[in-house]
């Protein structure tokens, strides 16, 4: 247990056992808006640097000497986060030896509706763990600013116990319903991400071919109802022809299939959809899979 700092309230019981594993592009930002708000964190990440890099936190070696109360994941996948479960460093064995019976485990990962469904029922089934599927929406500059968007799945006893939790790093929570609630919302924002990212990008080489300004066609796009967060923090990659890191195709292509298997559970065609995930499977066949998905760009104009 923390102890307060003298003047300052005893923290809420949810904030003081609290591990992150993934210390990538969004979960180091999540971390250190936590710790921020002077909230214990205890970090483990695949390369041991990319954790002991956050300053504030506690390190730890294993999945099992994360093992907290609540363990979010921030990982591209659910196999990722499944190879973390077992073995003597794995998280099972962690919650054991800790002595914790009801562990919350927290999917920030953007993931299939239906398999994070099928997880979370395996986990409460076998070892008594709760899965909360909170995928987020925001980028990382809303995980830096502390705003993203989080979708949440779940039992809603598990839910109110980490809810505290999200708030430090965002600026909406909302509870959807059972676990695979949450992937399914994520799944809706990705089409029209996918979407605007795709038409923006369609705008520019339609621009840019015809010799136009594309700073002064973005600054006309925004003021009008052409206007979206994507073009406001992704904009300025078409103009300076810029797709290095950020949210990589081949996540983005990721998503989409996963938006056609949990249309094809529904019994649904996409069209939409379907012709995204089209181009943007010719994105990565091209080898541009790690580009930044503006960099469809790339893909439309050759």
């Amino acid at each position: 247990m923390t102890t307060p700092t003298p003047g300052q309230p005893e923290l809420p019981g949810a904030l003081r056992s609290v591990a992150l594993l993934g210390t990538g592009p969004m979960g180091a930002p999540i971390a250190r808006n936590i710790l921020k708000h002077g909230v214990p964190l205890t970090l483990w990440n695949r390369t041991p640097e990319k954790a002991r890099a956050i300053d504030g936190g506690t390190f730890a070696a294993s999945p099992a000497d994360a093992a907290r109360d609540i363990v979010l994941t921030v990982l591209p996948d659910l196999p990722q986060l499944e190879a973390l479960l077992h073995g003597d460093d794995g998280l099972l064995h962690g919650w054991k030896a800790a002595g914790i019976e009801h562990p919350i485990l927290v999917v920030h990962g953007t993931v299939s509706p239906v398999a994070v469904a099928q997880f979370a029922d395996d986990c409460q089934r076998n070892w008594g763990v709760a899965v909360v599927d909170a995928p987020l929406s925001g980028g990382t500059i809303g995980a830096e600013e502390g705003r993203l968007s989080i979708m949440v799945g779940g039992a809603l006893d598990a839910v109110e116990r980490v809810k505290p939790v999200f708030e430090l790093y965002s600026s909406t929570v909302m509870w959807f319903g059972e676990t695979g609630a949450g992937s399914t919302v994520k799944a809706c924002n990705q089409i029209v991400v996918a979407a605007t990212v795709t038409a923006l990008a369609e705008a520019m080489v339609l621009a840019d071919t015809a010799g136009l300004d594309l700073e002064k066609v973005q600054a006309v796009l925004a003021g009008g109802l052409a206007n979206s967060e994507v073009l406001a923090q992704k904009g300025r990659r078409w103009i300076d022809r810029d797709f290095k890191d950020g949210g990589s195709a081949k996540n983005q292509l990721k998503d989409l299939r996963f938006i056609a298997e949990v249309a094809g559970h529904s019994g649904l065609r996409l069209p939409l959809a379907a012709c995204l995930q089209n181009s943007f499977e010719n994105m990565v066949a091209a080898g541009d899979g790690d580009l930044d998905h503006t960099g469809i760009y790339r893909t439309i104009r050759s």
